[in-house]
């Protein structure tokens, strides 16, 4: 029994291998895409046009900020992604003097990475109101906010902290208002109509500006730069990739891209919005193959999900009760153990993907997301591994001593399968909170059932997020009835008499 999580291990180690090596060996172009509406869109636009042109292709679906995404693509893991020229000057380059495609282009040629011809239309950042709020306070530009500090402002976590963000627009139109909040793109949106906050950034081609009747307030001292759009791409691409990207210059205007971006909300389907592009729908023939159609992802991703689950959990188990082991005993290192496990576990989710993409082995990979899964499981396994060991009575302990044992079969024999029922809880709290963990995988494109969550939230979309959370849920109870079954197996007979007393006990009670 105990060979099994390390031949687990191992072999999940080879599968990631192979996988890599089959990916390189196909030589696929792998696109990224932002956690927004018309990123996606965009993706999607290259990802038809590239399969047109027989290329092996891969679309990254919402991996997260500009950070994220320059750190692939330099580090190879992605070959393009849609970006704005503003974005790049002012985030990626931090050259607030640098103006023009072809300035930008000369500016990156030097890392490896090439800009393709401008696409049309410029996304230029905005700050919107409900139309009727704004008539009645009358505010028509960012500088009418000055008489308004009392407004409830709520802005998304990139836009507050970019070098064109939120504080720099304060200090540059003199705004001092003390209720600010961070809030997801497309819930924001959610919360401007509700009335839950009162004024939004956005992007100048959001489809939602007149779904949701709101206001453009005007940038009357001209503080957002031009955010042309543009691919960012890696310039060792084959020639006929990098032509056809370029063979999108022009093709978009603003008109376009909103008319795209209301698709894709409309129908929850962003492939249907890029197809549109190309004057084509990609409408299912029947209500019957919609159904299909929204049912065939999940067996695939539910797959990826245990795959990323079943990996990390291996690990964490085959790593976990030796730590734990080790912290059961008094003193410095035992203590060090448990406080280390337990710094992992107060990062934030994002923060540690966000720190492990930077590392450059690691990056945006199902391997990034393993090992991120893999430090947050340990705790639950590390503490109570330690915790089952402490509580032994000590009567237990001098008994195995007098009968001559030596200290690894008195570990082995008689204190872990003792300490068994409570090694198993933490094993069964790590493996239920890996669940949800994992969801978050699908931020740097490493699949799973976080990514229809991701997409639903980004389109407002409670069934698109049902096909990642339904089966997230009965993953969780299936767990729960697989430990039931553990319990069965690996906590020794004794003991399992002794908890049927007890739990009988309680229910007379």
């Amino acid at each position: 029994m105990r060979r099994y999580p390390v031949s687990l291990l191992l072999a999940g180690m080879g599968l990631l291998m192979g996988a890599a090596d089959g990916r390189s060996a196909a030589r696929e172009v792998h696109i990224g895409s932002k956690k927004f509406t018309e990123s996606y869109v965009l993706g999607e636009i290259a990802r038809i046009l590239l399969e047109r042109q027989t290329v092996d292709v891969v679309h990254h679906q919402g991996m997260g900020g500009t950070i994220v995404l320059w750190r692939a693509l330099k580090n190879g893991q992605i070959a393009l992604y849609p970006e704005y020229t503003g974005t790049i000057r002012e985030q990626i380059l931090k050259e607030s003097s640098i103006s023009g495609i072809e300035a930008i282009r000369q500016a990156l040629v030097s890392q490896g990475i090439g800009v393709s011809e401008a696409l049309g239309f410029n996304n230029t950042y905005a700050l919107v109101m409900r139309r009727e709020h704004a008539r009645r306070l009358d505010i028509e530009a960012i500088s009418d906010l000055r008489e308004h500090p009392e407004l409830t402002v709520g802005l998304t976590h990139e836009f507050m902290n970019r070098n064109d963000g939120w504080h720099p627009l304060t200090n540059r139109y003199n705004l001092t208002m003390t209720d600010v909040r961070t809030v997801d793109h497309a819930l924001g949106y959610t919360a401007l109509r509700d009335g839950t906050i009162d004024v939004k950034d956005a992007y100048s081609t959001d489809a939602k500006i007149a779904d949701y009747n709101l206001t453009v307030l005007e940038d009357d001292r001209n503080f957002f730069p031009a955010y042309q759009a543009v691919f960012l791409y890696r310039t060792n691409l084959a020639s006929r990739v990098k032509r056809a990207i370029n063979g999108l210059g022009g093709r978009i205007d603003s008109t376009m891209m909103t008319r795209l971006n209301a698709k894709a909300e409309r129908t929850d389907d962003y492939t249907e919005a890029a197809m549109a592009f190309f004057g084509r729908e990609s409408s299912h023939a029947s209500y019957a193959e919609g159904r299909l159609d929204w049912v065939r992802p999940i067996p695939s991703r539910t797959l990826e999900h245990l795959y990323l689950v079943g990996i990390s959990m291996a690990a964490a188990v085959v790593v976990g009760i030796p730590l734990g082991i080790i912290a059961s005993y008094p003193g410095w290192l035992g203590n060090g153990v448990l406080g280390a496990a337990g710094v992992v576990q107060t990062i934030p989710s994002l923060a540690l993907l966000a720190i492990l993409v930077s590392i450059p082995f690691l990056g945006i990979s199902p391997l990034t997301a393993i090992l991120a899964l893999f430090l947050y499981s340990l705790l639950p396994i590390v503490r109570n591994t330690a915790s089952g060991l402490q509580s032994l009575p000590r009567s237990i302990r001098e008994s195995a001593i007098a009968l001559g044992l030596d200290w690894r079969t008195r570990l082995l024999k008689v204190e872990l399968p003792m300490a068994s029922a409570t090694i198993l809880a933490g094993v069964k709290t790590s493996a239920v909170i890996n669940v949800g963990t994992a969801t978050l995988a699908a931020l740097i494109g490493a699949g799973g059932l976080g990514q229809p969550i991701i997409s639903g939230l980004n389109l407002n979309a409670p069934g698109t997020i049902l096909q990642g959370a339904v089966p997230a849920a009965l993953l969780a109870i299936l767990i729960q009835g697989l430990f039931v079954i553990l319990d069965r197996l690996l906590i020794p007979k004794g003991l399992q008499v002794e908890r049927m007393g007890l739990n009988s006990f309680l229910e007379n009670k």
